[in-house]
């Protein structure tokens, strides 16, 4: 049986916390970074250069906020029918106006 001092343990622990931080504030960095560079070559006029590193940036902001993305993920199919109960609402408005300008038209050609 091995036993380990707690002080080694702990240390261990700490330390991969410590890592993880970095970990994300390099991640955050690049993020904001790329993001920066995709504003900046949209300024300049270079569209397909800026609108890949705007993506890049984007992958690496899902990349360091999983849960807000997993949360909007689950929340999609929400939104999604609530914008196709607006959309079908203003198709029968149309549909609606339609049918009362042929009425009109009718009654003033007459």
């Amino acid at each position: 049986m091995v036993v380990v001092p707690l002080s080694k343990a702990a240390r261990k622990a700490s330390e991969t916390r410590a890592s993880t931080a970095d970990s994300r504030r390099w991640v955050r960095m690049a993020a904001a970074g790329t993001l920066v560079a995709s504003g900046v070559l949209l300024l300049a006029g270079k569209r397909r250069a800026g609108l890949v590193t705007a993506l890049s940036g984007a992958a690496l902001v899902m990349i360091e906020q999983r849960e807000a993305v997993s949360k909007l993920w689950n929340a999609l199919p929400g939104y999604l029918g609530a914008i196709e109960s607006v959309a079908a609402r203003a198709q029968a408005a149309v549909e609606d106006l339609t049918v009362q300008g042929e009425r009109l038209r009718r009654v003033l050609s007459k």
